[in-house]
């Protein structure tokens, strides 16, 4: 087997999911650590928690790729005071290595919500809202992305059937709606995590229903019977966002082991 530096793994994820891509608010990237080591292997989870970090030790990986930064807004310190310090400081005394591909893999073709519109059987796919042009730093050419992705169903449903299949799907343990549709539902928009802002568009993209991870009360309101709204969870709608990862890894450094986190790391119960 080749030896693998960490820098080519991230570089590959990179090459995918081009860093421009993601939102301005946003911190996708190296996280933590140095890459010049040969990668042990991949770790790959949504979320960087303490428990995660101990899980990628088990296995004896030095990498570990996250959904989410774990270093989401600027550090003043880096002490015991809570969860992402300490988790910071547990993957530095290991030599962990940790980064992020965050909006720029949601907005890339093939990416997160390709993996959502995968699992719902979707076809024809096709962005949707804000489209995304940039140029890729790693190999100069330029890469389109966008906001949310919108596809048909094989065949009509219900809108009690679809409520039905999303619940199945992605273990849902409940899925918030507006009034149920009283027509047959075929086109659906979606946005992985937080899609709100998007459902005017899908509106406007003649979307039949739109699902998302959360929207809050009021976005609810004044869509009766002009678009089925589907409400998930955000960590139900990312959870498989590792597939697409070892994906990408497997296919440009066949070399590195990749193993996918086993812990639930949704902090939203439902009783």
């Amino acid at each position: 087997m080749r030896s693998v530096k960490i820098k080519e793994v991230i570089d590959a994820l990179e090459r995918f999911a081009p860093l421009p891509l993601q939102e301005s608010y946003d911190n996708a990237g190296l996280q933590v650590g140095l890459t010049e080591a040969e990668v042990s292997g991949a770790f790959l989870c949504l979320d960087v928690t303490e428990k995660v970090v101990d899980e990628a030790i088990k296995k004896g990986c030095n990498l570990i790729i996250a959904h989410h930064p774990l270093i989401f807004r600027k550090l003043s310190q880096v002490t015991d005071a809570n969860y992402v310090q300490r988790t910071v400081i547990k993957a530095i005394k290991h030599d962990i290595v940790i980064a992020a591909m965050h909006t720029n893999l949601d907005s890339a073709v093939g990416g997160v919500n390709y993996k959502i519109a995968e699992k719902l059987g979707l076809e024809n796919l096709r962005f949707f809202g804000r489209n995304k042009q940039v140029v890729n730093p790693q190999t100069g050419e330029t890469v389109t992305g966008g906001d949310g992705v919108i596809g048909e169903l094989e065949a009509p449903v219900a809108a009690d059937d679809l409520i039905l299949l999303l619940k199945k799907k992605f273990d849902a343990e409940c899925v918030q709606a507006n009034e149920l549709l009283r027509r047959e539902i075929r086109t659906i928009a979606l946005c992985g995590g937080s899609g709100a802002f998007l459902l005017q568009d899908a509106i406007a993209a003649g979307a039949d229903a739109f699902l998302t991870g959360e929207m809050s009360y009021h976005e609810f309101f004044g869509h009766e019977q002009e678009i089925q709204i589907c409400v998930i969870g955000h960590y139900q709608s990312e959870q498989f966002t590792t597939e697409v990862l070892r994906d990408i890894i497997e296919k440009e450094c066949p070399d590195v082991k990749c193993y996918l986190s086993e812990i639930n790391t949704n902090p939203i119960g439902y009783f």
